[in-house]
């Protein structure tokens, strides 16, 4: 097993979004390199038990390691003085999809806060809205979408970086935070097209 302070800071994230009983989207879980630049990219999205396929509403989990973090964390590795700590940018975008109608923005901005749950001393800062709509091939019939994210940064301090266990503690609240996001959104009255499984 990779043993790196990004893994850990994934695996913490991941531990406290199961622990709130959000379900994991199949093939949505992604680990990425760049290949140019060297940067890591973990993507991943949760939603609330039984919401179909695609589920109605979801989070889309975004975590960044840039290069020059992991240049500060191989120099902090070395014994080399800390000038500016590693850091992790993240991004969590709440989504609310297979609506039968354009969305007002007004409700879910409404049951949103402007800040996320803290991680250690950081939240993350909520944007504006983005509305999608999706046309079939015929253009005839059409689904929309709405999206929200919430986006900021958290700093790997040498308390944290000697002490992987920090980790679970700083993103311990996430879990909650997300899943009753996802609650407040599921329970604005919107019109939702019927999943493609129709089992929800």
């Amino acid at each position: 097993m990779l043993d790196h302070v990004f893994t850990d800071a994934i695996g913490a994230l991941r531990d406290t979004v199961e622990s709130a009983l959000l379900e994991r989207q199949a093939f949505e879980e992604r680990f990425q390199a760049d290949v140019l630049l060297g940067d890591l990219t973990w993507e991943t999205s949760y939603a609330l038990p039984g919401e179909g396929s695609p589920p109605r509403t979801r989070a889309d989990i975004t975590l960044d390691w840039p290069t020059w973090a992991q240049t500060a964390y191989r120099s902090w590795y070395i014994g080399e003085p800390l000038d500016d700590p590693p850091r992790i940018e993240i991004e969590i975008v709440f989504r609310v999809q297979r609506l039968a109608a354009s969305p007002d923005p007004q409700p879910v901005l409404a049951v949103l806060p402007e800040e996320s749950s803290p991680i250690g001393g950081e939240v993350l800062y909520r944007s504006g809205p983005t509305l999608e709509t999706i046309y079939d091939n015929d253009l005839v019939d059409a689904e929309f979408a709405i999206e929200v994210s919430y986006e900021g940064s958290y700093d790997l301090d040498e308390n944290v970086l000697a002490d992987g266990s920090k980790l679970d503690e700083h993103f311990s609240s996430m879990g909650g935070w997300i899943a009753s996001t996802l609650v407040r959104l599921g329970d604005l009255t919107f019109e939702f097209l019927p999943p493609e499984d129709s089992t929800a």
